[in-house]
């Protein structure tokens, strides 16, 4: 009688058993294999999170080159919040170029970067995945996307090729995150600093860009 009630028992164990097995193969697999957004942010393939979660698009446009630096001082690997502006710098070093900017970046000693860097020639590069805290401006840094452009003088005028794709690169984010153009600001909107110079010096050219991302953006429609 013993034994008979052991082998019942051992019938009704098996499938109970089985289940637990195929849960702890689940678990195990989910969690040593990579991430999918670590996948994606290094390659062509972003992510992030804004006031629209259900993005359009997970994929870079082709004219961005994907060149994350290392973590470090400037890049610490935090995550956003969320994507609520996406915010225009300027480099304030004239004549020099988005590879430049990028590698300046990721130096172990800099304190500072974006997401992304515009250059003379209409170049993009990304630094920073689109789900990380940039270190572009101060506390806003947790909400927002940064971008960097480049320019040829003192002026911090954008030549056309590099507004081109300044344009091109915003309604894209705006786009992909649920944003509007009225939703683009400076840096001078953040914290008060002369950045970008040219539109704070400006502003009417400020508002023919935003205005220039709202013509872009229909595109998407």
């Amino acid at each position: 009688m013993t034994t008979g009630i052991k082998k019942r028992g051992k019938r009704k164990l098996r499938p109970i058993a089985k289940i637990i097995m195929v849960l702890c193969v689940a678990v195990l697999a989910v969690f040593s294999a990579p991430s999918v957004i670590d996948i994606l942010s290094g390659g062509k393939g972003i992510e992030f999170i804004g006031k629209d979660i259900n993005l359009k698009t997970t994929q870079a446009p082709d004219y961005v080159d994907v060149q994350l630096i290392n973590i470090g001082l400037a890049r610490t690997g935090k995550k956003l919040s969320s994507v609520e502006n996406i915010v225009v710098h300027y480099t304030g070093n004239p004549g020099t170029s988005a590879q430049n900017n990028r590698d300046y970046f990721n130096k172990l000693s800099t304190t500072v970067c974006s997401h992304f860097v515009i250059g003379l020639g209409g170049e993009v590069i990304q630094c920073v995945p689109l789900d990380e805290k940039s270190a572009a401006s101060n506390h806003r840094n947790i909400d927002t996307v940064s971008i960097e452009v480049c320019h040829p003088d003192e002026s911090g005028k954008f030549n056309e090729n590099t507004y081109n794709s300044l344009v091109k690169l915003t309604a894209w984010l705006c786009d992909n995150s649920g944003l509007k153009e009225t939703d683009v600001i400076r840096h001078f909107d953040v914290t008060g600093k002369e950045c970008p110079k040219y539109f704070v010096d400006n502003p009417k050219e400020w508002e023919n860009f935003k205005n220039d991302v709202k013509e872009k953006l229909k595109k998407y429609k």
